[in-house]
């Protein structure tokens, strides 16, 4: 006969179920009848994507969170519902006028919101790894500060520090006679300057005018063959017309004079010089000279461009340092990365990107280097002195060393040469060579400031555009406090700048009448002792 199977008689105790601590500190729920859009934000029946017909009530003037996961419907809450509809409320009170410039959003699928204000919705964006992006990029608070130094900025002259003034045609008449009787030169009027477009109209106008050529993107070209000229529409281009070519001679200064002041008047204030070259005649230092009535120093005669926003924007061409093209950095090879250990000598691969070489050339060099200044390939690069390490990585500087070495065809060959050095060498190598070279170069890299600007990206004439004594860059290098406090300061100044000058005018008025009253007042006699006499 079967038996049960035994079972415990014991009875169990139920486990205690323990509710999670919530992470943020709870609210009572609030009583329907306490609900008011005064003081909430009451969603009633959201169907909004994959919202399911939620009741919601969310209290003013406080820091709300919506968590939940991936896919609850947060973003529909917060962004397709909540600020759907306060946008599309504020949007439809303003005038039929103003709509048309914003973007009409559609009602959100939900039975009524109440309690809205007008909403704005922040964007979520992630870091940006663009080496030319900064903060103030980002912000968008550059912009201001180009506009703001393009406007109000002081210009300086690079090169003396004194203030730019402006310049006549009278004194570029005199620099463009100072080249020297017999220059060939062309008097362009610049009209387009690195703009986008196709500028037939240009073209056009400058032909009804009675001009013959043009010069498009450096190269001359008569007006007639501008029928045929199709110019990129998505391209920036050059667009100068030639209002004059002459040969520099003393009795010419009249017609050069001329030239200009139509020159100026086509580009308002801006006339171009190009020095025309003859063949087997050495090309001048400065090709093509600019001249502004706007911007020039008195001292040293360099002329500049108008201050212009884009002048300021390390991102264009205008702005931007030549050399490191607007990144204030630029890639060198590190001595240190170069010769990572110094307790190895030449000979032993002390140089770490020609440890794998083959070159027998480069082998021989250093060994003529330790023959010809006194030290040996086997000593530790540690122990060598700083001259010896110099002469190694920097080159000989115009002293010239024997070098004999075995080529690959078999045969020795004994040259005296200069050494440029080992990062000099590195660096042809790196121009010159293909990309598998470059990217196992670059690990002996690192990011320099740049030589030219100093990190500061901008060319030297915006650098020396200043506002109360600052430049855009050191304004861009201060803390958030600092520029605060700085522009707190410029606006106190600037309003009691103001207050002197209404104060001023207002005391210049007034005393107006006054002399007017004692002007009229000693005319009659003035005018009957006249009679009288």
């Amino acid at each position: 006969m079967p038996t049960a199977p035994k079972t415990d008689s014991t009875p169990k105790t139920p486990r205690k179920k323990v509710a999670p601590k919530p992470i943020c500190a709870e609210t009572a729920p609030v009583a329907p009848e306490t609900v008011s859009p005064d003081q909430f934000i009451i969603v009633k029946g959201a169907r909004q994507h994959n919202l399911k017909n939620i009741d919601l009530v969310i209290p003013r003037h406080k820091l709300i969170t919506i968590t939940g996961l991936s896919g609850s419907g947060k973003s529909s809450l917060a962004f397709d519902t909540i600020y759907a509809e306060g946008q599309r409320r504020y949007v439809e009170s303003l005038s039929a006028y103003a709509r048309q410039f914003l973007g009409q959003m559609d009602k959100p699928d939900v039975d009524f919101v109440e309690g809205l204000s007008p909403a704005i919705s922040i964007d979520q964006k992630t870091a940006s790894r663009n080496p030319r992006s900064t903060v103030a990029t980002v912000t968008e608070v550059y912009d201001y500060l180009r506009l703001l130094f393009a406007r109000a900025g002081t210009p300086h002259c690079p090169q003396c520090g004194r203030v730019v003034q402006k310049q006549s045609a009278e004194i570029i008449v005199d620099k463009i006679m100072a080249l020297g009787e017999g220059t060939r030169l062309h008097i362009l009027a610049p009209l387009v300057r690195g703009r986008k477009g196709e500028y037939k109209k240009v073209f056009e106008d400058a032909k009804k005018k009675g001009f013959a050529r043009v010069r498009v993107n450096g190269e001359i070209y008569s007006l007639d063959e501008t029928d045929d000229l199709k110019l990129e529409r998505y391209e920036k281009h050059d667009i100068e017309v030639v209002v004059d070519r002459i040969v520099l001679k003393a009795e010419d200064r009249s017609r050069i004079a001329d030239s200009v002041q139509t020159a100026l008047k086509m580009a308002e204030g801006v006339v171009m010089i190009e020095i025309v070259v003859r063949d087997g005649e050495a090309a001048p230092a400065e090709p093509v000279m600019t001249f502004s009535e706007a911007f020039a120093c008195a001292y040293d005669g360099t002329s500049f461009e108008e201050l212009e926003p884009r002048t300021f924007s390390f991102n264009s061409p205008y702005g931007a340092c030549p050399e490191c093209l607007g990144l204030g950095s630029h890639q060198e090879f590190d001595p240190q990365l170069v010769v990572p250990d110094g307790r190895l000598a030449l000979e032993n691969g002390a140089i770490a990107p020609w440890r794998k070489t083959s070159s027998n050339y480069k082998k021989e060099m250093m060994r003529s280097l330790a023959r010809d200044f006194g030290f040996s390939v086997e000593t530790p690069w540690n122990e060598l002195t700083q001259d010896q390490r110099d002469i190694v990585l920097q080159g000989t500087a115009g002293q010239t060393v024997a070098v004999s070495y075995v080529n690959m065809h078999g045969k020795r060959r004994t040259y005296k040469v200069e050494w440029e050095g080992v990062l000099a060498s590195l660096k042809r190598e790196y121009t010159e060579f293909g990309d598998q070279w470059k990217e196992e170069l670059q690990k002996y890299m690192s990011d320099r400031p740049c030589r030219v600007c100093k990190g500061q990206r901008l060319k030297p004439w915006p650098l020396a555009a200043t506002v109360a004594g600052k430049n855009i860059a050191a304004m861009t290098n201060a803390s958030v406090g600092e520029t605060a406090e700085f522009f707190g300061i410029l606006r106190k100044q600037s309003e009691e700048s103001f207050m002197a000058r209404s104060a001023a005018l207002y005391e210049r008025k007034t005393a107006e009448p006054a002399l007017l009253a004692a002007t009229t007042t000693e005319k009659p006699k003035s005018r009957k002792k006249s009679t009288f006499e």
